[in-house]
């Protein structure tokens, strides 16, 4: 959900609530909102308490209520699931899904590409009322961006990008409250090579705001501004990202390069000077190039990485990233943004033996922690410092977990002669005959850790939903899933406060479970 800056508002004294130690039960907290106590936010927060303390009761389970296959890719957002390209919308809120809407096949022209979901702040004032109501934002094979209602369906909006690029990838820079369109990135041939003829355009990028949706620019990637290895880009956090071949990545304000480089300001339906007085969105023309890039801006940002991965976050700014050195494989290195320094136990490094790689990220709760994933352990790491201080930042463990197998595989065995054979090959951490974390998902409503874990141990593939604490770790309860949980296949798993959702991938076929939370008959 995007979230924008807080609207003036007017404020009246009144007198809070007296604050008392102790946890309330779920009875005190429905009399408090009955009575209106507190403001929007703390009745939803009172809400979402009283939903987790439910879910956690005994007397409650999660039950698989529905499951449906499909031949196209079956995908899940805000407790909605598509089918058919998007074309069959199915509602979770109710006690099995129930379909919203079928809207007419697309010909493979309007084939969806690429979809965002779209919430507009509720303290935000729009001149629109449909831009109030949850939408869905999609880009076709023939280049338009439209505007879905998540509800009906119903087109509210559409919007011809281009008739010269294929665009094909949206993306959020949600703290800017803007979204992002990305075309095909434009490769040299070994034909054009041989023939000596340079192909400069790496890509280019359509980008957006909304609330409501105005268009701010086309810009063009191009190697005789930003170097001859560039190979991709991407928005986010107000930085435009360049990766490089030689395993490099470059940070760019796009904030700086707008107030440089723009030409002309655009809107959507007006007429542009640069499409020779035809309308900006409309077919044929789409939106002109208005941001044109002629020399290379500042460097804000540059590391080497490995698969040109870089992460940024915590508080104080640090980034994580693994050098491109091969006595680095496997590590990940966690440093100062503000000047580059290494923070005192920066090096994290699964001790494990295992065909996927562990993964890092920034906790998605804005706590600033970093969770470190592996197949038999998941560290939860906390980075402390002062912003201006000239120590460097330590990363120390705010909470760690473990697997727990019942029978460890020896790597040695005694025959009945007495001599000692050990194995040739040895077993991994992630093989699917043990237990082992598969995936981490937070809730952020109800402040959980969902972590996916399989067990093959019985012959039979098998998983379960561990659910912790997400201030501790602390493991609250475990649910089952009933259907054979195959790793070869690509599984997802969406948690959403009463709701789960398994999406496996079988060969060309999708399967997707659904599970509800219902009270135990006793």
């Amino acid at each position: 959900m995007l979230l924008a800056a807080p609207s003036r508002k007017t404020y009246h004294l009144q007198m809070a609530p007296q604050q008392r130690k102790g946890s309330a039960n779920a009875a005190e907290l429905l009399s408090r909102r009955s009575t209106g106590l507190g403001n929007t936010r703390t009745l939803i927060r009172h809400n979402l308490k009283i939903l987790r303390g439910i879910l956690l009761q005994e007397n409650r389970t999660f039950t698989k209520v529905w499951s449906k296959t499909s031949k196209s890719t079956v995908m899940y957002e805000n407790c909605k699931l598509y089918f058919e390209n998007y074309q069959h919308c199915y509602s979770c809120v109710h006690v099995e899904p129930q379909i919203l809407y079928k809207l007419p096949t697309r010909s493979k022209q309007e084939k969806i590409e690429d979809t965002l979901m779209c919430h507009s702040p509720v303290e935000k004032s729009l001149s629109s009322p449909s831009d109030h109501k949850p939408s869905l934002l999609a880009l076709t094979a023939n280049n338009w961006l439209i505007r879905l209602s998540a509800e009906t369906g119903e087109e509210l909006q559409r919007v011809y990008l281009s008739p010269n690029y294929k665009f094909r990838y949206l993306g959020w820079d949600v703290s800017q409250e803007t979204f992002y369109v990305k075309s095909v990135q434009n490769k040299e041939t070994p034909l054009a090579r041989q023939a000596g003829i340079t192909q400069n355009t790496v890509m280019h990028i359509a980008i957006f705001h909304v609330f409501p949706l105005e268009v701010i620019g086309v810009m063009e990637i191009n190697k005789k501004v930003f170097g001859n290895g560039v190979i991709g880009a991407d928005l986010v956090q107000g930085v435009l990202a360049l990766y490089y071949s030689n395993k490099s990545v470059k940070m760019y304000s796009f904030e700086h390069i707008v107030q440089r480089y723009l030409t002309e300001k655009l809107t959507l339906g007006k007429q542009s000077p640069l499409l020779g007085g035809k309308t900006v969105g409309d077919a044929p023309f789409g939106i002109p190039l208005n941001i044109q890039i002629t020399d290379c801006p500042p460097v804000l940002f540059k590391v080497s990485c490995a698969e040109n991965s870089v992460q940024i976050g915590g508080n104080p700014w640090h980034y994580i990233y693994t050098p491109p050195r091969k006595k680095d494989e496997g590590t990940y290195h966690i440093c100062s943004l503000k000047d580059g320094t290494m923070a005192t136990n920066g090096v994290q490094e699964m001790d494990s033996y295992s065909l996927e790689n562990d993964g890092i990220f920034f906790h998605p709760d804005d706590s600033g922690r970093i969770i470190h994933v592996g197949p038999v352990t998941i560290n939860v790491l906390k980075i402390l410092g002062e912003l201006n201080s000239a120590l460097p930042s330590k990363v120390v463990e705010d909470f760690s977990l473990k697997t727990h197998r019942n029978n460890p595989i020896s790597q040695v065995t005694v025959t009945s002669s007495g001599r000692t054979v050990k194995k040739r090959f040895q077993q991994l951490d992630d093989d699917p005959s043990q237990k082992t974390f598969r995936m981490v998902e937070y809730e952020d409503e109800l402040d959980l850790l969902a972590i996916v874990v399989t067990n093959g141990e019985e012959g039979e593939g098998r998983a379960c939903i561990q659910l912790h604490d997400n201030q501790t770790g602390q493991l609250l309860r475990t649910i089952d899933l009933i259907e054979t949980w195959d790793e070869t296949n690509k599984n997802e798993v969406f948690f959403d406060k009463d709701t789960i959702v398994h999406i496996e991938q079988k060969n060309a076929k999708f399967c997707c479970h659904v599970y509800k939370l219902f009270t135990t008959k006793t």
